[in-house]
């Protein structure tokens, strides 16, 4: 076995790898971007290399660097992770060329599923269904369209060299086509530096079920059950459980042995992911094979009780596979929950910040957290807006879901936008529940998985009374003698009563409350209604009684800004503090950045007449393009920002002002 390896990769797998690899007391280095100094990997680590700024491709993605750093620090083999280098053949090359060993496939086996469009043609010659499409060499933008007529609509454009959900449009008409295809094209030369495309007819309501294969450097070949992957937003994966629920044995052997016959089709050695679309009629077709260990390989490893990075290990030190197919066994149901940093509400834009506080569940048999960052880092624009992924197991479904939901009501982050309260109510919704699963599952059920609050705004609001009550009285009796009159915080008045006003804002809302003292608690007034409140603040936790009703919620309080979670709900409000707004002046506008990010596309001029709807700029972040359209018809005034400028949120980019016609109406 190697005595040290090194992890080209950054975040929650780099800690992965390290913690399966210290167990095997195998040394392991790190590699660094300037903005991941400080980064959980690089502290877990035994030691640790500086590669760059913090651009992938001055960093994570400087093969050569890495290749010198892996022989200057005396390390055999490189483990890639997922993403960066995972995939790339030359980089596979280049450490065997320098003798050090690549922690995963051949580089052959690498390019002949690296490109889409080949990996279709030997999965053709393997006998494994595919879609009808096209993936052809020619990439004119006239014979794609031709190609897409004769496909039929709906159909998927797809990067040939993609992954990730990046590079990715579904195309409805044929009118569309055009825009779909550049902003596809565009998307994939920046993150894979591969425009070319394949298209293939779109399947409505199909499953995403994948298989997980192993393969040897002795001719030996297995699978390890299968994963369902279909709860997606952007053709990203967002929840992913194993095995997939309603699979007939039959079906479920059929598939596996498929995965297999293709992967050893390309002498394929080490882990890999083998991507099926699944009709729930028992056919299947085959999406595309990823060459590396998945993000999703967790729950494999709950139901199996095996873990794939120590497999990664033997298998590329040249042992042979530890089980044969007869001895693989798969108890219970695992789910993994993916916790982003982004804003669900506004169609999943990526979030950035600090995490100003973090609170997770406590790990245990059943549940498990593989993150790579820890309170107080910093999500950047830089990389993928993950924070953890959070997995489950149990003994069935049912169990399984239960636990994810208490889980994920555990989870508590504060400081940047997420997807904790999504994901909580997407797992306990009843077509989740019932296993009503296909890839457009979260639009289909976009009604049900943002709900109204659970708890009520004055209810909320009334707790952050209290909230703000127990901090403050905890500050005073911290401040001096606990027992001086000054801190009881009662506003005594003499043959008076005193209400102390507390104006909390709620996003642009406004509240008056009103709290007066009434032992043993307060009674609150909210907006013309009346609530007695008794509390008490344990850290941060508020066990509050509202008229009655007992509850707990917790709290995080942060320069008057207050966040309250509740049964995996936040409620967020801030004190109110008078300020000054300029007045407008006309009625031209500045279209804002919703999010951090780079200007990739700049497609009107100033002085341009623009119609609603129209897209005017596309920005990019974390290797996703949003584009951002006219609300309305107008003018084009003054653009702020050119191709390639960093645009932070909130930032204006564009003016668009109204015509004569516009104002005369």
């Amino acid at each position: 076995m190697f005595s040290k390896i090194l992890i080209a990769n950054r975040g929650e797998i780099a800690c992965r790898v390290i913690q399966t690899a210290h167990r095997l007391g195998i040394r392991c280095v790190a590699v660094y971007s300037e903005a991941d100094s400080r980064a959980r990997h690089v502290a877990m680590a035994d030691e640790a290399f500086l590669l760059g700024p913090a651009p992938s491709a001055e960093s994570y993605l400087q093969a050569d660097k890495i290749i010198e750093i892996a022989r200057q620090s005396g390390a055999q083999a490189i483990h890639p992770g997922y993403g960066f280098l995972s995939e790339n053949t030359e980089f596979a090359d280049s450490c065997a060329r320098h003798g050090l060993v690549f922690i995963g496939p051949p580089a052959a086996a690498i390019a002949a599923m690296g490109s889409k469009s080949a990996a279709k043609a030997i999965m053709q010659q393997a006998g494994v269904p595919l879609l009808p499409g096209y993936h052809g060499a020619g990439q004119s933008p006239e014979l794609l369209r031709d190609e897409a007529a004769k496909c039929g609509f709906p159909l998927l454009l797809k990067a040939v060299a993609g992954g990730g959900g990046k590079g990715m449009r579904v195309v409805n008409h044929i009118d569309e086509f055009d825009d779909a295809l550049a902003a596809a094209r565009r998307e994939a030369k920046n993150a894979f530096g591969n425009p070319d495309m394949l298209l293939e007819r779109y399947l409505h309501q199909a499953r995403h079920v994948e298989i997980q294969v192993f393969c040897d450097s002795h001719g030996n070949g297995l699978y390890l059950a299968e994963r369902d992957c279909s709860v997606q937003r952007r053709h990203q994966k967002v929840l992913e459980e194993a095995p997939a629920p309603g699979l007939s044995a039959a079906t479920r052997q059929a598939m596996g042995e498929a995965a297999v016959r293709a992967a050893q089709a390309i002498d394929y050695v080490g882990a890999g992911t083998v991507e099926f679309l699944y009709q729930g009629d028992g056919d299947f077709y085959f999406m595309e094979m990823n060459t590396r260990l998945q993000v999703e390989h967790p729950v494999t490893e709950m139901i199996t009780g095996l873990d794939l990075v120590e497999w990664q290990l033997r298998v590329a030190d040249g042992e042979p596979l530890p089980l044969t197919q007869q001895q693989v066994r798969v108890r219970g149901h695992a789910l993994e929950a993916r916790i982003y940093a982004e804003d669900p509400e506004h169609d999943f834009l990526p979030a950035t910040g600090r995490l100003h506080y973090l609170r997770t569940p406590a790990e245990s048999d059943h549940v498990r957290v593989d993150t790579g960052v820890v309170e107080g880092d910093e999500i950047g624009i830089h990389y993928d807006p993950m924070i953890a992924k959070l997995i489950v197991w149990d003994d069935n479904r049912e169990q399984a879901i239960n636990r994810l939901v208490q889980a994920l009501e555990q989870y508590r982050i504060g400081g940047v936008k997420n997807n904790v309260r999504f994901l909580h109510t997407l797992a306990d919704t009843q077509p989740f529940r019932r296993a009503e699963l296909d890839t457009g599952f979260i639009e289909q059920h976009r009604q049900l998985l943002f709900p109204p609050a659970r708890l009520d705004g004055q209810r909320a609001l009334v707790l952050a009374a209290g909230f703000w009550l127990e901090t403050t009285r905890a500050g005073n009796r911290c401040a001096g003698d606990p027992w001086s009159p000054f801190g009881r915080q009662n506003g005594w008045r003499l043959n008076s009563e005193y209400a102390r006003p507390l104006q909390l804002l709620v996003g642009e809302t406004l509240h008056q409350l009103t709290i007066v003292e009434r032992p043993p608690g307060h009674e609150i007034g909210i907006d013309g209604g009346r609530y007695y409140l008794q509390t008490r603040l344990q850290d941060d936790q508020l066990s509050a009684v509202v008229d009655g009703h007992t509850l707990s919620v917790h709290g995080w309080l942060r320069d008057n800004r207050l966040t309250l979670f509740y049964q995996g709900e936040s409620f967020a409000c801030r004190r109110h503090e008078e300020h000054f707004e300029p007045q407008q002046g006309d009625t031209s506008g500045g279209l804002l950045a919703p999010m951090n990010g780079v200007m990739v596309a700049v497609l009107v001029k100033e002085g341009e007449t623009v119609s609603a709807g129209q897209t005017l700029v596309v920005m990019e972040a974390m290797k996703m393009e949003h584009a951002i359209k006219a609300p309305r018809d107008g003018m084009v005034g003054d653009i702020y920002y050119r191709e390639g400028e960093q645009v932070a949120e909130g930032a204006e980019l564009i003016v668009l002002e109204s015509t004569a016609e516009e104002i005369s109406r």
